[in-house]
């Protein structure tokens, strides 16, 4: 009798909970409604099982508990119940899985007017590549991939050569759909943004694609939802959602392929390039600004703002004062002298003294 009633409690609990709870959906700010309408459907079919079979439960419960002299009845095969059993389960199934799958075919098939991004992962960072006047993004290959050149473009390739390059946050003008191309430069990562109700894994060699109508002015988290490593948690941008005035402004604001690695030729040597910007290029092209924040904010890794001069606490009890020397041992060999708070994860890296000379350089420029 009791566990009926605790049964019964469940049930109710638990439909309270789902209608009263403060935790639901974030606001819709795109076209994806129909996302939102499955899984609604998806609530009430699983929902309402739910109730059928835990009262059934409780029905059972107290309606055959024991008695002394009642003998139990045994039935091994019920044909016209297993027949029930089947055909409400395929409906139910049917229900949840017809509604996804209309929702899948428009979900990959973006209208002709859409507008192309793309969008490239890679520990622990999202970068964006929007066409150029031509129209049409170019070819990318992970072997042409270097410091002046992260994105990995085909210096060959006519078609890249306008092409918008975007290290940071994203801006899309609102009410105009728009397809994103997803590449990974290492890992599998997934783009996720919540209010958009939209996701997708960044499978490394091949080009995944979503698309969505942005229908609400605002600020965005982008999310990799995918374990990538332990920068997993950190690995997040902004996508801003504006006029399309605001957008061809800021759009306008930033470098094509062609100018930012050469005025005349589409490469460019490191000694064309300042050493503050080389050493930006640097840190964003090797992940680093992924782990050690620019602003001061925490991180995986201690702040690079104000970092040379300041005293650091390490693990073992000693306390340094972060100089030229030890911004390159902590580099080359990160596990000597870890700083206290943080973490033993930082890989090796390897730099030419002409690299990490830009890196110093960037570093005590913030």
């Amino acid at each position: 009798m009791v566990f009926a009633i605790v049964l019964i409690l469940l049930v109710i609990g638990s439909v309270l909970f789902h209608f009263l709870s403060p935790w639901y959906l974030t606001p819709l700010a795109s076209n994806w409604s129909a996302i939102d309408d499955t899984l609604d459907i998806t609530f009430l079919v699983t929902g309402f099982v739910f109730v059928a079979v835990n009262v059934f439960l409780a029905y059972c419960v107290y309606k055959f508990r024991h008695k002394k002299g009642r003998l139990a009845h045994y039935e091994p095969e019920n044909k016209k119940l297993e027949i029930w059993l089947t055909v409400l389960t395929s409906i139910g199934v049917a229900a949840m899985l017809t509604p996804g799958l209309y929702v899948w075919a428009d979900f990959i098939n973006p209208p002709e007017d859409a507008d192309i991004v793309e969008v490239v992962g890679k520990q622990w960072q999202w970068s964006y590549r929007f066409p150029g006047a031509d129209g049409k993004l170019g070819t990318v290959d992970t072997r042409h991939t270097t410091t002046a050149n992260p994105f990995g473009m085909n210096p060959d390739d006519p078609h890249g050569q306008d092409d918008v390059l975007v290290m940071g946050n994203l801006h899309l003008p609102i009410d105009q759909p728009v397809k994103m191309l997803l590449r990974s430069q290492d890992v599998l990562h997934d783009f996720a943004v919540a209010q958009f109700r939209v996701k997708m894994d960044l499978v490394p060699g091949h080009v995944t694609s979503l698309w969505f109508t942005p229908t609400v002015l605002g600020k965005y988290d982008v999310l990799c939802e995918e374990l990538c490593g332990v920068g997993h948690y950190n690995m997040r941008s902004y996508v801003v959602v504006e006029t399309r005035a605001d957008f061809e402004a800021w759009l306008s604001d930033k470098p094509t392929y062609a100018e930012s690695v050469s005025a005349d030729s589409a490469t460019v040597s490191a000694d064309e390039v300042g050493p503050i910007e080389r050493g930006r290029l640097l840190a964003t092209s090797r992940g680093c600004v992924a782990c050690h924040s620019t602003d001061g904010t925490s991180g995986i890794g201690p702040t690079w703002r104000g970092l040379f001069g300041k005293t650091e606490a390490l693990v073992d009890g000693s306390i340094i004062v972060v100089s030229e020397d030890y911004f390159i041992e902590s580099i080359i060999d990160p596990a000597t002298k870890v700083v206290e708070g943080y973490a033993p994860i930082m890989p090796p890296s390897s730099f030419t003294d002409a690299e990490m000379g830009a890196l110093i350089a960037y570093v005590r420029a913030l």
